[in-house]
């Protein structure tokens, strides 16, 4: 057995909750304090206004306090997981991993409470006293049965959810899980055998949800370290057992096993044996939960069930059972439409909303942090990641509305659709800004095609497209290629119906394609046999001879290799009929709002009439998000005060914007810590016609501007939308090759809907 002093992943985990400071939760401050002002909104006289504002009317408590946005951990630490009854205190830092989870997740603030009080109705008297504090409270590591007299009296007592998340997280996700589970066996869950062992708060929850699915009671066998619980039974019995008693002979596990459908484990380790396995129903189910050792092995288990459909409480193993699908997002709902408790019918919303969830195909974001792993429906996922962003919106929608319909929401919502967008927003940052466009390109019919077709990328996107806007993708990639990239990642979508395969290798259209592509470039260098060869290899050639030949509306291109190499062929084929590169503008979407850099890409030191070209250009497609333009263009020098090179190209690009009129704002030349700092602007040029914060820096190269899209990106956590190549009419994008998937559908609805109309 290993030394825990010597071991080296305890040490980690150890230096984890150390450093670089103990603990894993800090307050801070949602308001400024900077000065005397603020200090006296703050705290005295200013204060005093709210105080008598929620006197007066308490529901206001949840606009002047963060209370309806707050939620208490509570725990005595009787029964913490895989630890058991160690205490109050040493409970802590599991119940600062619970606070961190509600806000990683939810982005719900949340504090842990540890209390030293074993007796139930003390520590119930306790969790109601905190009713002013919090909007919830999540009970947390309480043994049974006084997790049950706990949380009833809390219920009773309490005007906000009480949630035990042990007792009815577990059951939430295993209900979920055992929907899923029915479905790929084949089976209806009120003719199945279930069994179970443990008798604790998980195990009576898990059953009792199963009750509420469908199951029945007379179907329900419960074991617990005393055997099977029967009719007659004294020892070690509690009301939540009695329950589930069964008038029968049978006295143990290895006969109550027999013919089940379903093993439900939430005991301890090797309960279950391979030769009770090989007593169970074709095709058994087995929830083996117990953490860290389950009661059986998935391998022993499918060593005498090959077809068994296995889940565990571990990561490293498929199908793990995991509170976090759950107690974050019910929580999320249930606060925002003001629930006065979580009741059965939010929580049968959130065990649909889990489910549905596994069945649709799986995320770019979940796939990308479950990286190897094949998350496709079936016997081997059956419930989603935790990492998968879309959990948030669906599931808390769905129990947002089921508290409507059930009565116990005290601020309904108005608009339950506007409300899943808004959560949508929140997990993905671009939504927010993109609604706009997205909602454009759901007005138009556009064919896009994408020169690296066989990237996981693009399929992912390509399928997203057809979900959410009525684009056409077309794909430029290897067919066999395609279709096993397809299998692997479970997307639901074929050529030839869900979009358009080109095969580079064998397209019937070859012959126009090189054709075409030498009559563009005959003049310039290029002999046949030259345009045979790069139309038989360079996708992005071929994807620009589509939009050439209006085969296509767009070319998106540049998941993998050099921007410029990708922008030679798009300018030499595309760049016709006045259409010529602008520039390369990327939208930075930072925490204090959005903020857009120019030129990234195109220009390495562009000349003032690029620089006032990049400006024009930036202004009509910042309007597309539907933001007003607010141009700085930034250079070394500050308003004069440097003769640089590229202080001059600033001055000059300046005078060529202010010899026409324009219908933009736009200052310059500036430092950017000017452009986005009003105050020391107005110090330094009080005159600026540049009011507030520039949104749109133009830098006088690419060195400049990609040093600080790429600063934004990593140190400020910025999420980048684009680049958007300018000046090309939307008929081709470049993107580069750290692209999401999410990042190529953005890229796709801003190539398939119109620019003109926003100069």
């Amino acid at each position: 057995m290993t030394d825990r002093k010597t071991d080296p992943t305890v040490q980690a985990a150890l230096d984890y909750h150390r450093l670089p400071r103990p603990g894993k939760l800090e307050v801070r401050a949602t308001k400024p304090l900077a000065n005397g002002r603020d200090l006296a909104r703050a705290y005295s006289p200013g204060v005093a206004e709210a105080c008598i504002e929620i006197r007066e009317n308490p529901d206001t408590a949840r606009d002047y306090t963060s209370r309806g946005n707050l939620v208490a951990v509570v725990s005595n630490g009787t029964a913490v997981l895989g630890l058991g009854n160690i205490g109050a205190l040493a409970s802590k830092p599991v119940m600062e991993g619970k606070a961190v989870l509600f806000k990683k997740f939810a982005n719900i603030d949340c504090f842990d409470i540890e209390v030293n009080e074993s007796d139930p109705e003390k520590l119930a008297d306790i969790v109601a006293s905190l009713e002013p504090t919090f909007g919830a409270i999540n009970l947390e590591d309480i043994k049974a049965p006084d997790c049950f007299v706990v949380e009833e009296l809390c219920r009773r007592k309490m005007n906000i959810p009480v949630f035990h998340d042990d007792q009815h997280g577990t059951a939430i996700v295993v209900g979920a899980a055992a929907t899923n589970a029915l479905l790929v066996a084949g089976k209806k869950i009120e003719d199945i055998k279930i069994v179970s062992t443990g008798g604790g708060a998980a195990g009576i929850a898990c059953l009792n949800m199963l009750l509420t699915l469908g199951a029945k009671r007379e179907n329900i066998w419960l074991c617990d370290i005393a055997g099977l619980v029967h009719e007659g039974r004294n020892e070690d019995m509690t009301p939540q057992k009695a329950a589930f008693a069964q008038v029968t002979d049978l006295r143990t596990l290895d006969e109550a096993i027999e013919g089940a459908d379903l093993f439900l484990g939430l005991s301890g380790p090797r309960v279950l044996t391979p030769e009770m396995v090989g007593k169970m129903s074709r095709q058994p189910i087995i929830f083996a939960l117990a953490n860290p050792t389950p009661e059986i092995m998935p391998d022993e288990a499918r060593a005498v069930a090959p077809d068994a459909i296995i889940a565990t409480g571990r990561s490293d193993y498929p199908n793990q059972v995991n509170n976090v699908l759950c107690f974050p997002f019910i929580f999320r709902g249930a606060l925002d439409v003001g629930a006065t408790e979580i009741n059965e019918d939010m929580k049968v919303a959130c065990v649909e909303g889990i489910a549905a969830l596994a069945r649709a195909s799986s995320s770019a974001e979940a796939a990308a942090a479950y990286q190897g792993e094949k998350m496709v429906f079936g016997a081997d996922y059956l419930i989603p990641k935790p990492f998968d962003p879309r959990l948030l919106a669906i599931v808390a929608s769905a129990v947002a509305e089921a508290a409507m319909t059930s009565g116990v929401a005290t601020r309904p919502l108005a608009d339950i659709e506007a409300y899943r967008r808004d959560l949508d927003s929140s997990v993905f940052r671009s939504a927010f800004l993109m609604r706009r466009v997205f909602e454009a390109a759901r007005n138009v019919e556009r064919r896009i095609v994408f020169a690296e077709g066989e990237d996981e990328r693009v399929l992912r996107a390509a399928f997203a497209m057809r979900e959410e806007t009525r684009d056409m993708p077309i794909l430029i990639g290897r067919p066999e290629v395609v279709e096993t990239r397809l299998e692997r990642t479970g997307l639901p979508i074929r050529p030839g119906k869900d979009f358009e395969l080109v095969n580079p290798e064998s397209d019937p259209r070859y012959r126009d394609y090189w054709e075409t592509y030498h009559q563009i470039m005959e003049r310039r260098g290029v002999t046949p046999d030259l345009a045979r060869a790069i139309i038989r290899t360079n996708t992005t050639a071929i994807g620009a001879v589509m939009v050439h030949r209006n085969e296509a509306d767009s070319l998106i291109c540049g998941t993998f290799g050099q921007y410029l190499w990708h922008l030679k062929y798009v300018n030499e084929v595309l760049g016709t009929g006045g259409l010529h590169p602008v520039g390369a503008l990327s939208l930075m979407i930072l925490e204090k709002g959005p903020l857009f850099i120019a030129d990234t890409q195109v220009h390495s030191t562009p000349t003032a009439e690029q620089l006032a070209e990049v400006a024009i250009g930036a202004a009509r497609h910042v309007r597309r998000f539907g933001l007003e333009p607010k141009i700085a263009l930034c250079s070394h020098s500050q308003f004069g005060n440097l003769d640089t090179e590229g202080a001059r190209r600033m001055r000059d690009a300046l005078a060529i914007l202010d010899a026409e009129p324009r219908n933009f704002i736009y200052e310059g030349e500036m430092h950017s810590d000017s452009a986005l700092d009003p105050e020391l602007r107005a110090r330094i040029f009080p005159h600026s016609r540049l009011q507030g914060a520039a949104n749109v820096l133009v830098f006088a190269n690419t060195d400049a501007a990609s040093a600080a899209r790429n600063i934004l990106k990593v140190a400020a956590n910025g999420l980048e939308v684009g680049p958007i190549l300018m000046g090309m009419g939307n008929r081709a994008h470049i993107v580069t090759p750290s692209i999401t998937a999410r990042g190529l559908l953005n890229i796709a609805a801003l190539a398939g809907t119109p620019v003109a109309q926003y100069g």
